[in-house]
């Protein structure tokens, strides 16, 4: 572990911001300008696609596809972020799996409040059960906003009838809409991106005055579990939503569920985002496509792209 690279990723994620709440619009410029710094991979390619009638970003390793699905779901805090501005996460993942992607462009708040992400979500699981795959061959990833939905969207399948995916894997998921959790207090200013004030800000656009105190929208401390498949859960030590994934990782324990919660120290909200300048966010990402190696169970058939 590198105490520099640390301090440099810590350094870069307090610049000065501009006081007082922002607009979405003003959020979703920022944030895809920070994205774009991030490391993408090379030996993958993408393809601008639709699922479940929504747009997707369809990312493939170039060379020896391995049959397995990963549908990930980006983060912005259900009001920013897209597929693009994900794609160092899915790029990496695919690139160290061998798994096809699908990236989703879920629909985004205040112009679609919840439960729109979801609905778009379910809809796109949907449409890979339909055309066929299985669900043994496919796992739920995200980030953020993202991670919780891939809690939300295990829970509205599962509502709906339809069979889990494989494996769950979520990097410093956001899963409660109450705020409840200590670290909302014990980290604040110790994280070096949100505040409660930031959270409370873009949380009210998606929950949109309606109650929070219900399963999908906080998994964290309403959600029953049960059924679930296997999670990775990986969050930071100084993050003020770590006790979101502490207190899910409690939950799926509770209800026999195969969790993993993976804590790193000194490393901020999504650190798997600086892989190729973070040692920690490069070995975090080993552990997640590991994970998923070992979950999807496809049979290790191997395609090329040209198939």
């Amino acid at each position: 572990m590198s105490k520099e690279q640390r301090a440099r990723v810590d350094a870069m994620m307090r610049q000065p911001r501009a006081e007082g709440p922002r607009s979405a619009e003003a959020l979703r410029a920022g944030f895809a300008a920070l994205m774009a710094q991030m490391i993408v991979p090379g030996g993958i390619h993408t393809t601008r696609t639709t699922l479940g009638d929504r747009p997707a970003l369809h990312v493939e390793p170039d060379n020896g596809r391995r049959a397995g699905t990963i549908l990930y779901f980006h983060g912005g805090g259900w009001v920013f972020g897209s597929p693009e501005t994900a794609l160092s996460l899915t790029g990496h993942l695919v690139a160290k799996t061998g798994f096809e992607a699908h990236s989703l462009d879920y629909r985004l708040a205040p112009e679609h409040p919840f439960p729109a992400a979801i609905d778009d979500t379910l809809r796109a699981y949907r449409a890979l059960l339909d055309s066929g795959k299985d669900p043994s061959a496919i796992a739920f990833a995200g980030d953020s906003a993202g991670g919780g939905l891939t809690v939300t969207t295990c829970l509205a399948a599962r509502d709906a009838g339809l069979p889990p995916p494989a494996a769950i894997v979520a990097f410093s998921p956001g899963l409660d809409a109450t705020r409840t959790g200590e670290s909302m207090d014990t980290k604040e200013g110790i994280d070096p991106i949100f505040t409660r004030k930031a959270l409370e800000h873009t949380g009210a656009m998606y929950v949109a005055g309606a109650d929070p105190h219900q399963p999908l929208l906080s998994p964290a401390v309403l959600a029953d579990l049960t059924g679930f498949p296997p999670m990775l859960i990986q969050v930071g030590i100084n993050e003020i939503l770590l006790d979101d994934s502490t207190r899910l990782a409690a939950r799926a324990r509770a209800a026999g569920v195969d969790v993993i919660l993976d804590i790193t120290a000194d490393v901020p909200h999504v650190f798997q985002s600086f892989a190729g300048v973070l040692e920690e966010a490069d070995e975090a990402l080993d552990r997640a496509a590991l994970f998923l190696g070992q979950r999807i169970r496809a049979g290790g058939t191997v395609h090329t792209s040209a198939e």
